[in-house]
């Protein structure tokens, strides 16, 4: 599926994607994932709704949705590379997992952020409505204790 914004255009063909620059970005540049194994990305992209964001064939942006394609999404992992940001790009992407056909009517959709909430509060999010009904299991340094994919 692919959605096309001026010079740029978003594609969920998995097989369009750049892993070595996912995986770059979310190993050392990225807040979130530092440490990740290039095998474990992999499995991350087999497993879910991605969505590449692309100029001239190059990939300039990534994001994915964990989801079951019926009552729950998960949106994680999105980016534009530093020489991109500021043109109005996560919109893109953001406007195609807005409209992506399996994300339709999603009761609950989710993401975790520590930046960007005003882009995110552009498409409906909002901070949790009860967060005494949420619960988590986390292991912030998983990646760096657990090297066996």
């Amino acid at each position: 599926m692919q959605w096309q914004f001026n010079d740029y255009w978003v594609d969920t063909d998995i097989q369009k994607l750049d892993t070595n620059r996912i995986h770059q970005f979310l190993d050392i540049e990225s807040t979130w994932s530092n440490g990740i194994s290039k095998p474990l990305v992999q499995k991350s992209i087999n497993n879910s709704i991605n969505f590449g964001l692309y100029k001239s064939d190059q990939m300039v942006g990534y994001a994915r949705v964990i989801s079951d394609k019926a009552t729950f999404a998960n949106l994680v992992d999105v980016f534009v590379l530093p020489e991109e940001q500021g043109k109005g790009l996560s919109h893109y992407l953001m406007q195609a997992i807005d409209a992506h056909p399996d994300l339709q009517n999603i009761r609950r959709f989710t993401l975790v952020t520590s930046t960007a909430k005003w882009l995110y509060e552009k498409y409906g999010f909002t901070e949790l409505n009860n967060p005494s009904i949420m619960m988590e299991r986390y292991f912030p340094d998983i990646y760096q204790e657990y090297t066996n994919d």
